[in-house]
């Protein structure tokens, strides 16, 4: 029988590998085509395949399971569940991989893409431009097409020529910008905030005005220090919880 077969990752020695590996194999199920099977590689190739120990390997795939992604079988195998739910909570690691990881599996509607001015909002950030390129959209779960966040993207204008739009109704923004528009990032940095949905939040994910919401606003960084993108992201304060692990090496 035909076996799934996951994407490549390129591993962080500085962080937890099951994670890693987890995270990488998320991805590439969420991100698996209708026609592609079911069946997972054993734990043996799969280890092979990431270049992990199959200790490391059981403990990723736990990870899935337990997200309800896969389901185990004495005898059988491992296998994708396709109707699992899709919405999980975000676990913040420090890995650009983790972050691709988790912003697929979503529907995604680009509701609006153009230039936008600098404000003040933004300048800390652009000190150098007067102009970026903004993308909004909105996504749900897979399942029910509810809405579940909206994204504002603000990205550097000679980064957004190479960027199609289309593609940011198929992929994640940051792996669009590293795979696609071909940026060097170095790093992310993160901060979550609670607040109150304004009245466009509210229209947009379908929840009362003032409900709690998670506020996201996520930096992305090239070698140089120099931001290449800023998002910042509304979550329903119902469907989404944060984790961040620091690793103590």
């Amino acid at each position: 029988m035909t076996s799934f077969a996951p994407d490549s990752i390129v591993l962080n020695r500085k962080l937890p590998l099951w994670y890693q590996v987890s995270q990488s194999l998320r991805a590439s199920i969420l991100g698996r085509s209708p026609q592609d099977p079911l069946r997972l590689p054993t734990e043996e190739r799969l280890a092979a395949h990431y270049g992990v120990s199959v200790l490391t390997m059981r403990q990723a795939l736990k990870e899935l399971e337990d997200e309800g992604l896969i389901s185990r079988h004495r005898r059988r195998g491992t296998f994708i569940e396709p109707g699992a739910r899709r919405a999980t909570p975000v676990r913040l690691l420090g890995s650009v991989d983790a972050i691709v990881a988790q912003q697929s599996g979503m529907t995604t509607e680009l509701l609006e893409h153009g230039t936008v001015p600098v404000g003040a909002e933004l300048a800390e950030y652009f000190p150098d431009l007067e102009e970026v390129a903004m993308y909004h959209r909105l996504r749900g779960e897979e399942q029910t097409g509810e809405p579940t966040n909206h994204a504002r993207n603000h990205v550097r204008p000679e980064l957004a020529a190479r960027i199609d739009p289309e593609d940011l109704v198929r992929r994640p923004m940051t792996k669009v910008l590293r795979d696609l528009a071909g940026a060097d990032i170095s790093r992310i940095t993160d901060t979550v905030e609670a607040r109150l949905a304004d009245p466009d939040t509210a229209r947009l994910l379908q929840v009362p005005l003032l409900s709690p919401i998670l506020h996201y606003t996520g930096v992305t960084y090239d070698g140089e220090g120099r931001v290449l993108d800023v998002a910042v992201i509304h979550y329903r304060g119902d469907r989404f919880s944060f984790t961040v692990t620091l690793d103590a090496t």
